[in-house]
């Protein structure tokens, strides 16, 4: 062997050298490049430009590399609380960005029974996709009532953050008490094609503050909506709607408006059956096939039963369908008509929704209905009623 000549290590030998790399020195953050304001700097820290302290002032190993020479002043000078720009907070905080202003009208019909609201335009909506702008619609939902029961929406407008919809959105069968107790949820959301929608702001309209038969104008700033129990899902995109604090109350089934029209001299009762609305969803994709069966008790055959076709998937059906029935001048007063509004099924059994009783011995608006059509023969009567799962044989 040469003097050149060097034999390779074992292992042993090797795993023995000395690798340590010496002391191990903090890793320098990417804050530490970009100074902080003066506001907002920690008490002792001094003025961005104090020199940088020297070697053996504050440290034993002088300036660290790596780090600036204000960063290497603040770390010898100890931990400090971390504090943020109010300035740099208000800038970058989604809260401080304005959702932006929706201009609508309210009118509730007493006599029909009717809430129109008729959306305008929106100013300075929020943007939400990339290239600055939004697809916005308008969604209502009247609460507390099923979800998709009370759902209606406009068209959507494409790229933009001032929409104009002009559009009247109608909800059927909201009864005089319906004002005392509900409330109008107006969201602007934005539509994607792809994925979930996302929710811009809301504004709430309890139904108090309305006047019937007055129209009254609102231009409201949008909101975010309330926060949630801690005990709630995460809320995902605009699912949020699904998980309402102010959900449907118990018994509440939908409303189903009927017409009676009475003829005294051939006792015969027209019944009309136009339409439901806010029906409770039977089936698991939330809607529902609906379908109303009528009959006249006490029963006299096949002639005092009827049924209207079956609307599919809707919550709101429309039926417009007459049905007419001969009434026995002995048991007039006796005598009670019964319509109930059922799920239909492929296959397996249909399932009750709800119904109404109307008779002598009916209370409440049934009853009023009913004696107001044997009052005033020859004339159709229409009136709403709230359907109910407690109905007499």
């Amino acid at each position: 062997m040469t003097g050149r000549e060097k034999s390779a290590p074992s292992i042993h030998e090797h795993m023995a050298i000395d690798v340590n790399p010496g002391p191990i020195r903090p890793i320098p953050h990417i804050s530490h490049r970009f100074p902080r304001p003066l506001a907002v700097r920690g008490p002792g820290a001094g003025s961005a430009a104090e020199p940088a302290a020297g070697p053996g002032v504050g440290s034993a190993e002088g300036p660290r590399p790596g780090l600036a020479a204000g960063a290497e002043a603040e770390a010898g000078a100890g931990p400090q609380p971390h504090q943020e720009s109010p300035e740099l907070d208000a800038n970058d905080s989604d809260d401080s960005m304005s959702l932006g202003t929706l201009e609508f009208d309210l009118l509730y019909r007493s006599e029909e029974q009717v809430l129109q609201c008729s959306i305008h335009r929106a100013k300075g909506l929020k943007p939400m996709d990339l290239n600055g702008l939004s697809d916005p619609y308008v969604k209502l939902h009247l609460l507390p009532g099923p979800c998709k029961g009370n759902k209606l929406r406009t068209k959507t407008v494409r790229n933009t953050l001032n929409p104009c919809w002009n559009e009247t959105l109608v909800y059927y069968g909201v009864m005089d008490e319906d004002l005392l107790r509900k409330t109008l949820r107006v969201s602007v959301c934005d539509a994607d094609l792809l994925g979930h929608n996302d929710f811009i702001g809301e504004t709430r309209v309890p139904l108090r503050k309305l006047t019937a038969d007055q129209r009254r104008h609102f231009n409201i700033v949008l909101e975010r909506p309330p926060p949630q129990s801690p005990m709630s899902p995460p809320l995902r995109g605009i699912a949020f709607y699904m998980q309402e604090p102010d959900g449907p109350q118990e018994g509440e089934l939908g409303r189903i408006l009927l017409g009676l029209w009475f003829c005294s001299s051939s006792h015969q009762l027209t019944l009309s059956i136009l339409r439901c609305a806010h029906l409770a969803a039977m089936d698991p994709h939330g809607l529902s096939d609906p379908y109303v069966k009528a009959y006249l008790r006490p029963d006299g055959g096949k002639s005092s039963k009827h049924k209207t076709g079956v609307r599919k998937r809707t919550l709101n059906p429309e039926f417009n369908e007459d049905f007419l029935f001969t009434l026995d001048p002995t048991t007039l007063h006796s005598c009670s008509l019964q319509v109930t509004v059922w799920e239909h099924h492929l296959g397996r059994p249909n399932h009750l929704i709800g119904g109404v009783t109307l008779g002598t011995e009916s209370r409440g608006q049934p009853g009023r209905h009913w004696q107001e059509c044997l009052q005033k023969a020859g004339q159709r009567i229409e009136r709403w009623h709230k359907l109910t799962n407690h109905l007499s044989n």
